[in-house]
């Protein structure tokens, strides 16, 4: 007789014991020499490790952090950073737990599943003082609920999650984690700590003027403008920064295991896309455009996109951390009731290379664009983003907008001497200070560093190499705004100062 069908299949489990030896595997520091692996500890930490730290290890008010960025910024790397510091400060080995969500075989199980496994098998009360790490929890369905009920029910545990699928994250922690998650963004590289990754950080120093809120000073401007060239292209990773080969094959690196993870991975799994063809060509539009204005009239008529996918598409990416979307204002900085246009920058210029090709010094128009998107991005961590504006007969690449949504700040971004040497081109962006009571302006540059009172304004002229190294530096210093504003205050009335008794103060090239 035919065996067929007399056999029954079953479904093999994984069993508990094949969970536990991939969880010590993670969790090296168990045993002697309890350190993290050799791998972390080769890597230099971020500017953004110490307020991270400050925040998952201050005792109140107790949160779950969840820890948010791009693909390939160093998340991992910061968590077993703050576990080596842990140890070093006492923390017995076997109070820390990190897995990563992500392997195969923790598939079905929960957070508080995994809580349980550890707790028994090391001998450790789930009740006491514990430091959990949850990688790449974003695989997990309905985390924030998980997460919620371990915050709620062991009062001591200290717990941090990450991921890079920022739009589940940090909707999801919002909705669920009211008075109990607080997000962390780690941001790709800022120029500061691309030159202190690479061995350059020599290249700036304080000046005098730093006390007041004056960018820092370099002994060679060409020298610190080649490294600035070399961030814009390879500068957005810790891995591309410090490895020639990432940099040789950047295309691989950064647009195959970053950029086409996001598109053909994450964001499809996230919202159920189903024309990635779609989407992929938007982004590359948008990626080319970094740093321009571009129109939903115009993306749909040359796509044959809906806006309404498109402005869902741009929100997808956005969330994916590939690019940001930064609104207009008018020339009295009002914002408009219906956005059809808007400017685009890429989270990174790096994004740019590893997509198209390196940008050359040469290059003016392209150098331009990545210019002005390196000096965005350094405000990737910040809350709050900066404008621009335009109106008929002018704009301004970027204004800081205060509580009360008046204009606290403009700046002009440009890789050239020329507007240094012909400051009467400033004359419409003048006009947008005028009408808003602005009495200082931020021009940069290529080399040149000076200041000049223009229509009762204050220009200041300061590379933007050197512009983009103190944002970067200073959006880790955790400085109260209203001491940078005191700061900005001090040294804009000692400017004023010097500029009645000589029309011009200029620095020169550094």
């Amino acid at each position: 007789m035919d065996n067929v069908g007399k056999t029954r299949a079953t479904t093999r489990t994984v069993p508990a014991q094949r969970v536990l030896e991939r969880i010590a595997l993670e969790n090296p520091w168990w045993v002697d020499p309890h350190e993290v692996g050799d791998f972390y500890r080769g890597f230099g930490p971020r500017a953004y490790f110490a307020p991270f730290y400050r925040l998952l290890s201050q005792p109140t008010p107790r949160r779950a952090v969840v820890l948010m960025g791009p693909r390939r910024v160093g998340k991992t790397v910061m968590i077993h950073h703050a576990i080596e510091k842990l140890l070093r400060e006492g923390v017995p080995p076997r109070h820390i737990l990190y897995v990563s969500i992500d392997h195969p075989l923790y598939n079905g199980l929960g957070l508080e599943d995994l809580l349980r496994l550890y707790c028994e098998d090391q001998e450790v009360d789930p009740s006491g003082e514990l430091h959990l790490f949850f990688d790449e929890v974003q695989y997990l369905r309905d985390w924030e609920v998980h997460l919620k009920a371990l915050f709620d029910a062991y009062k001591s545990l200290r717990l941090v999650v990450s991921g890079s699928a920022a739009a589940a994250l940090r909707l999801k922690s919002v909705e669920s984690g009211v008075g109990r998650f607080t997000d962390f963004l780690l941001p790709p590289l800022t120029f500061h700590e691309y030159l202190e990754l690479t061995g350059n950080g020599d290249l700036v120093e304080e000046g005098e003027g730093v006390a007041e809120g004056l960018p820092f000073e370099c002994s060679s401007i060409e020298d610190l403008n080649e490294r600035f060239v070399e961030y814009l292209n390879f500068g957005g990773y810790p891995e591309v920064a410090t490895t020639r080969e990432s940099r040789e094959d950047i295309e691989r690196y950064v647009r195959s295991d970053i950029i086409d993870k996001v598109l053909l991975r994450d964001l499809p799994s996230l919202y159920g896309i189903r024309d990635i063809q779609e989407l992929n060509s938007l982004f590359m539009v948008l990626a080319y455009n970094t740093a321009n204005e571009v129109s939903l009239n115009a993306l749909s008529k040359d796509s044959g996109v809906t806006k309404p996918t498109i402005k869902r598409y741009i929100e997808y990416l956005e969330a994916a951390f590939l690019l940001r979307r930064v609104e207009r204002i008018d020339r009295n900085a009002k914002r408009f009731k219906r956005a059809v246009s808007f400017k685009i920058y890429l989270t990174n210029p790096s994004m740019w290379s590893a997509l198209f090709s390196p940008v050359e010094e040469g290059d003016r128009e392209t150098i331009g664009s990545l210019a002005e998107t390196a000096v965005f991005s350094q405000w990737f961590h910040s809350p709050t983003l900066p404008y621009y504006a335009r109106w008929d007969k002018g704009e301004v690449d970027m204004v800081g907008l205060s509580g009360d949504q008046s204009p606290s700040w403009a700046l002009e971004v440009k890789w050239s001497d020329g507007i240094f040497r012909r400051p009467a081109q400033l004359s419409k962006i003048l006009t947008f200070c005028h009408a808003n009571n602005l009495d200082a302006l931020t021009v940069t540059t290529r080399t040149r560093r000076g200041a000049i009172l223009r229509d009762s304004v204050l220009v200041e002229f300061h590379p933007t190499s050197l512009y983009c190294y103190t944002v970067g530096r200073n959006a880790v210093s955790g400085m109260p705004s209203e001491m940078e504003q005191e700061r900005r205050v001090t040294r804009l009335a000692k400017l004023r100062a010097k500029l009645r008794r000589k029309s011009t103060l200029d620095l020169g090239p550094e």
